[in-house]
């Protein structure tokens, strides 16, 4: 039995013992990649530790600090009263803005943990405040980011027209982006359908912090002032942006970094604020990506792209390309995904039996719609910026949904974009 297939096998594994065990799943892939990588790989435990996503760590523990700060000193219920008298009290309309907001952020340029980093704790602040169904505002934020990021100057959409170039393939930013952005809509008046919108529609936010025609009895905070811990916050949030935006800095470094000077600035309102880093995602999340990650030194995921590559039927082997562009980036990197499948359909596109701009855009987004899962940046900083109490909940929703949309979005994006055989 080969190296790749024991380590599929592991994986499966793994997901079925944290299923029908108490056992955390973070600390069952960590524990699984000592046992592969000691037994099978003949790695010592610098490779192993070598896969451990040490960005990603300081991305998870500096956004949720920073915004536990920005929780306890009050500027987050600040920004949620500021944000409902933009849209003038439409609850229903709060998801929304938060997906432009989050498409705006990563078109222009930004990377998409930091975007999902900077507007999922306010996005989540206002599902509190107005009775929001955490789960359809993660989405929302998510989606937002993947529906922008494809843009000429995103990262995604950057990295996949690169690819496209360097392969010598024919290629259309002006498709790929498009259709991302008009896929996540859809997608997301989908997922405004299934996750209580429709009971959003019609409610307002009065000033008097009251939710008219609620039937949950949510209530908007009250009015806030801004004094100097808040407006220093928001300060520091801004500076987030920017540096994430225009100087390319690492969010997570920027957030620790914030949170000190704030915490240093105004000791009593940053009380308690570490206590609030979700480190039980954080340790799942980081466990499931160093797993991952040697499952990539040990070529699995190469190795599955050469079974689909052996494939004679252009069509079907594209959806499986799909397919496992799909299931992989919901539990690595969309970015890296991006960057090694697209050579693997260069056999496909050379025969002209498969259009290429057609199972690039398909494979992109199949890519970057399953970033709501709770293992892919995004989701993660949902379920870390989510209440305690519908952590768990918030995190099984994710993950349910982030399984469910890696095997039916592949298929819907092949039967637009690939089987016409127009693109």
């Amino acid at each position: 039995m080969s190296d790749q297939v024991i380590s599929i096998i592991a994986l499966v594994l793994i997901f079925a013992l944290a299923t029908f065990s108490a056992v955390h799943l973070g600390v069952l892939a960590i524990v699984a990649a000592f046992i592969v990588g000691s037994t099978v790989a003949n790695e010592s435990s610098d490779d192993i530790f070598s896969g451990f996503p040490g960005d990603l760590f300081v991305v998870l523990v500096g956004v949720t600090l920073l915004f536990g700060i920005a929780k306890s000193n009050g500027t987050v219920d600040w920004l949620v009263n500021a944000a409902v008298k933009a849209v003038r009290g439409r609850i229903a309309l709060i998801p929304w803005v938060m997906f432009l907001v989050t498409a705006v952020l990563t078109a222009v340029g930004a990377v998409t943990p930091a975007a999902v980093g900077i507007v999922a704790p306010i996005g989540l602040g206002f599902a509190v405040a107005y009775g929001i169904s955490p789960v359809l505002m993660g989405l929302f934020i998510a989606n937002g980011a993947s529906a922008g990021g494809f843009s000429p100057i995103g990262v995604f959409g950057s990295i996949t027209n690169n690819v496209v170039e360097r392969n010598d393939l024919p290629g259309s930013p002006a498709t790929l982006f498009t259709a991302s952005f008009l896929f996540n809509v859809g997608l997301c008046v989908i997922i405004f359908l299934l996750f209580g919108g429709r009971q959003l529609l019609g409610r307002i936010a009065t000033s008097g912090g009251k939710d008219k025609d609620a039937d949950d009895g949510a209530t908007a905070p009250a009015s806030l002032r801004l004094d100097l811990p808040r407006a220093l916050t928001l300060l520091g949030l801004l500076s987030l942006v920017a540096g994430a935006l225009f100087f390319d800095l690492d969010v997570g470094l920027m957030a620790l970094t914030i949170s000190v000077v704030l915490t240093l600035a105004a000791p009593k309102s940053a009380k308690g604020a570490v206590d609030k880093c979700a480190w039980s995602t954080v340790l799942l999340v980081c466990g499931i990506v160093t797993y991952v990650s040697q499952m990539e030194r040990l070529g699995t995921i190469d190795w599955l792209g050469e079974r689909v590559a052996s494939i004679d039927a252009p069509l079907l082997g594209a959806l499986l390309i799909c397919l496992i562009g799909a299931v992989v980036s919901a539990f690595a990197s969309t970015t890296g995904m991006l960057g090694a499948l697209i050579p693997l359909a260069v056999p496909f596109l050379l025969t002209g039996q498969v259009g290429a701009v057609g199972l690039i855009t398909a494979l992109a987004i199949s890519a970057s719609i399953v970033d709501a899962s709770p293992f892919s940046t995004s989701g993660a900083l949902v379920t870390a910026n989510t209440p305690p109490d519908q952590r768990d909940l918030v995190f099984r929703r994710l993950m349910a949904w982030g399984l469910g949309i890696a095997v039916v979005g592949p298929l819907v994006t092949w039967c637009l974009f690939v089987v016409p055989g127009s693109l």
